[in-house]
């Protein structure tokens, strides 16, 4: 066990399980300026992570005493990113919970997962693959570039121009009130992304930011 005499301050985000998951939550968080520490019980995981975390352990989670010396008291936020070995994950989310950590958020594998962590007190499930599967499913049908589902029926797509708004103002194409959606940016060809304005014309080429209710957002992509 490590020494941990030098604990990370309060704000570090602790990620449990350093797999493909946890490991691109660590590395996104590293990204945007957060320090992380990362805990695996698999030493070649730990190893690897050691490179690109400021902090790694190898460490059996599913175990209150071993939390404790890691100083899980110390942290505000825990992501429990085991997702195979389900025992592992629901143990290791009750000593979580048990030591009180603020914020913990957890990934499920499948619905029944889920309701388990909730029943137990996770209040933050995220479901992973389920959300890839959808996302690849849009993007297959070639009317959209991305797809993002902000809550279980409200998502933000990038998508081109229809062909009936080229020429016209959003202002003019009254997207609101045609489409339900709102039109948030917008990317011209060897430009960046761009808030969006009443007055701002759409281009064929133009890529798009669209917010809605996603069945509507659905509908607007279909019409590129």
């Amino acid at each position: 066990m490590a020494n941990f005499l030098n604990r990370p301050k309060s704000e570090t985000v602790l990620i449990i399980g350093l797999g493909r998951f946890g490991s691109a939550v660590a590395t996104s968080l590293i990204r945007m300026g957060h320090e992380v520490m990362g805990v695996d019980e698999n030493a070649a995981v730990v190893q690897e992570a050691s490179s690109r975390l400021t902090h790694v352990v190898q460490a059996d989670c599913s175990n209150p005493e071993t939390l404790r010396q890691i100083g899980i008291g110390d942290f505000k936020t825990a992501v429990i990113a085991i997702g195979a070995d389900l025992e592992a994950s629901i143990l290791t989310a009750l000593a979580v919970i048990e030591a009180e950590v603020p914020t913990i958020w957890a990934k499920a594998n499948n619905e029944r997962h889920g309701k388990i962590l909730k029943s137990i007190g996770v209040r933050n499930v995220i479901y992973p693959e389920a959300r890839m599967g959808q996302m690849v499913a849009h993007i297959l049908t070639g009317k959209m570039m991305d797809f993002v589902e902000l809550d279980s029926d409200f998502a933000m797509v990038k998508t081109r121009v229809p062909k009936e708004l080229m020429g016209q103002t959003l202002e003019e194409g009254k997207v609101r009130q045609k489409y339900g959606v709102t039109v948030v940016g917008i990317k011209r060809a060897g430009e960046v992304f761009t808030y969006a304005q009443a007055d701002t014309v759409l281009e064929q080429g133009d890529l798009l930011i669209v917010l809605g209710e996603t069945e509507q957002v659905e509908r607007f992509a279909s019409r590129t």
